[in-house]
């Protein structure tokens, strides 16, 4: 065999690696994207109700975060765990906690709230 058919066949190789650890780098990401970007619950999104955020079930107890109502004076959310139906509701700047889920509403004007999730510890 002569070496100029070794460099084809070589190529082939590491060109077919290159795009398989490509594929598995580029798969979590492809995954959080898939769930939303309140997955992890960090996020800062700005909602009007009913919206459904999407969360890590295993991590919170929970898959969705309902927000039911947005008001001037008050917002309000829900969500179920194990049966169990939990909800919130508090002023611009409050916060409220589900399970291990801290949703802070920063602001509301007109119907939308800007609302900041993040995890807390038990």
């Amino acid at each position: 065999m002569s070496t100029g058919m070794r460099r084809p066949v070589t190529a082939a190789v590491t060109l077919t690696m290159a795009g398989t650890l490509g594929l598995g780098l580029m798969a979590p990401g492809a995954f959080a994207a898939g769930n939303g970007p309140c997955y992890d619950g960090r996020c800062q999104i700005t909602v009007s109700a009913p919206k459904s955020i999407k969360v890590d079930s295993r991590k919170f107890g929970f898959g969705k975060l309902e927000i039911t109502h947005v008001g001037s004076r008050a917002v309000a959310m829900s969500a179920t765990s194990g049966g169990v139906r939990l909800s919130g509701s508090t002023s611009p700047g409050g916060t409220v906690k589900l399970n291990n889920l801290k949703i802070w509403v920063k602001s509301v004007s007109g119907r939308k709230a800007k609302l900041q999730l993040f995890p807390t510890s038990r």
